[in-house]
């Protein structure tokens, strides 16, 4: 079992930056990737950035070169710092992370979820 939660978003200007957190407890030595998802209202959730065991890394074409993910293995935290944040980022985004059991089974497990807001 994973737990995952989230911290970091709120109210921010468009042009400005937010950086979200998602410490992750439990069953954290085989957790492999982590990344961050969003959905606004009446849209898709999609992938925003993910990070791998070994810190590779993907982001959507939208947040390239504004958007950074990055963990801290110590702390087992995955950050996403967002920077140049425009109205259409807004949403809520989700943490995830992929864990497998003892049996090699793979599971994802979310945090609750963190509302993003960007003002024009």
């Amino acid at each position: 079992q994973v737990q995952l939660v989230e911290s970091g978003g709120g109210l921010v200007q468009a042009g400005g930056s937010l950086r979200l957190s998602c410490a992750a407890s439990g069953s954290i030595f085989s957790i492999s990737a982590m990344g961050w998802y969003c959905q606004a209202p009446g849209k898709q959730r999609e992938l925003v950035a993910a990070i791998t065991g070994d810190d590779k890394t993907n982001y959507a074409d939208s947040v390239k070169d504004r958007f950074t993910i990055s963990r801290d293995n110590a702390k087992n935290t995955v950050f996403l710092q967002m920077n140049s944040l425009k109205p259409d980022d807004a949403a809520v985004y989700n943490c995830y992370a992929d864990h497998r059991n003892y049996y090699g089974q793979l599971r994802r497990y979310w945090g609750q979820g963190t509302q993003v807001t960007v003002s024009s």
